[in-house]
């Protein structure tokens, strides 16, 4: 039964969808800021919040977590330029604005960028 599933699946596999979100997650933070589908854009705020959350410790534990999911470049980014900036925010650091329907196939889209 799929009670208390939280996240969505995108018709992939476990492999495949993990690689889907931190290919996301690497050029939302990349940018800062980048247009998707609301789903994508909802499971990738999860990402983001949680490796921001870690990035604010900024330990050598929590930087070998980030380096999980993501190049050692972008983990140096993260750590001491982004979250310092959200050291004293408590959590919310991403916001997601929705633009309606995409032309093509109808598909909700997003814009989620960082909080400033």
């Amino acid at each position: 039964m799929k009670h208390q599933k939280q996240n969505r699946k995108f018709s992939r596999t476990r492999d495949q969808r993990a690689a889907l979100l931190t290919g996301l997650a690497y050029n939302f933070f990349l940018r800062g800021k980048m247009k998707t589908t609301q789903a994508k854009a909802k499971e990738t705020r999860r990402l983001v919040e949680r490796l921001l959350t870690k990035a604010k410790k900024g330990d050598l534990a929590s930087r070998r977590i980030l380096l999980r999911y993501l190049p050692p470049i972008l983990v140096k980014k993260i750590v001491e330029e982004i979250a310092p900036l959200y050291q004293t925010r408590p959590g919310g650091y991403t916001r997601i604005i929705h633009l309606g329907a995409r032309k093509s196939d109808g598909a909700e889209m997003a814009i989620i960028e960082l909080v400033k």
